[in-house]
């Protein structure tokens, strides 16, 4: 089996490397054309020259335009990576017969209620991101290709920045932290994410019928004011020092920001679950294990 990866340096690409790589062989790129392959999705006819040229199997989509709050500017761009670019695998991987794995976002759904999204649920963006991420959707599903859609939220990996990096840094800064507490969803490792994809690509390659759409997150929930507040508490059982005395919860409507950011982002992962036969961690887990491996670096 030969898999494709865009975005391999990416949080999730950068593990799709380690989880894809046992599968067959693996031809990983980045923004950065090499030896004429181009993985840069701005550059369509260059990417759907690299699909046509390498014949993949598999095409994984690690790639993607994730500045929320610049989209609002940025659209064009934004539009071009998470939909042109998504149509043109789409398309490639239709007329090579391959599987097409891609990764979208609940940012597809309004963030009303505290029911989590179901995968058939009603769409309604409410930014121009949310917007980009289901045009790509679109794109793919109306190829006729045979894909996994994997939808996740609050990605985290030890590779890059985080949220979970983030609070630890201010907390050895400031005695006190305002974080909002009315966003609600379940953090969600990029190690996961790589090892479903792994698992759900062979069983898909086996029966085409599980191929789809999938809601991918840890299991649980929690608003970003408890994240913070549990990964300051295991800092400090862990031993690390920091000058944190206070916690704050604060409301969305405080910090203001260009794009507009879902209230619930909780999602239903039981399809997942049952058609591969899987059981997702609670999020604290999969947090805690990247904590320790950011606290002995």
């Amino acid at each position: 089996m030969k898999i494709l990866l865009f975005g391999k340096n990416g949080q999730v690409g950068w593990e799709l490397q380690r989880s894809l790589g046992p599968l067959g062989e693996l031809i990983a790129l980045d923004r950065h054309s090499v030896n004429g392959r181009c993985g840069d999705l701005s550059d369509l006819e260059g990417l759907r020259a690299t699909i046509r040229h390498l014949k993949p199997d598999v095409i994984v989509n690690a790639a993607a335009y994730n500045s929320v709050d610049k989209a609002e500017t940025e659209s064009e761009l934004a539009g071009l990576i998470n939909s042109q670019a998504v149509g043109v695998m789409a398309e490639e991987a239709m007329a090579l017969n391959a599987l097409l794995v891609h990764y979208s976002t609940d940012y597809v759904f309004s963030g009303a209620g505290v029911s989590p999204w179901q995968e058939e649920d009603p769409v309604a963006p409410l930014n121009l991101y949310g917007v980009s991420k289901r045009a790509g959707e679109e794109a793919i599903i109306a190829s006729g290709c045979s894909f996994l859609i994997f939808r996740t939220s609050w990605v985290y990996s030890t590779w890059g920045n985080n949220f979970a990096k983030t609070m630890l840094r201010l907390a050895k800064e400031r005695e006190t932290l305002n974080v909002i507490f009315d966003q609600f969803g379940a953090p969600t490792g990029a190690d996961l994410i790589a090892d479903v994809t792994a698992h759900a690509i062979l069983k898909v390659r086996q029966d085409a019928q599980l191929g789809g759409m999938y809601h991918l997150v840890a299991a649980g929930e929690v608003c970003w004011h408890g994240y913070a507040s549990h990964v300051i508490e295991f800092a400090r059982k862990s031993g690390e020092q920091l000058k944190v005395t206070e916690l704050n919860p604060i409301e969305s409507t405080a910090y203001p920001t260009p794009a507009r950011r879902p209230l619930n982002s909780r999602m239903n992962t039981q399809k997942l679950r049952n058609n591969f036969a899987l059981r997702l961690p609670e999020w604290q887990s999969g947090v805690n294990r990247m904590l320790m491996e950011v606290f002995n670096k």
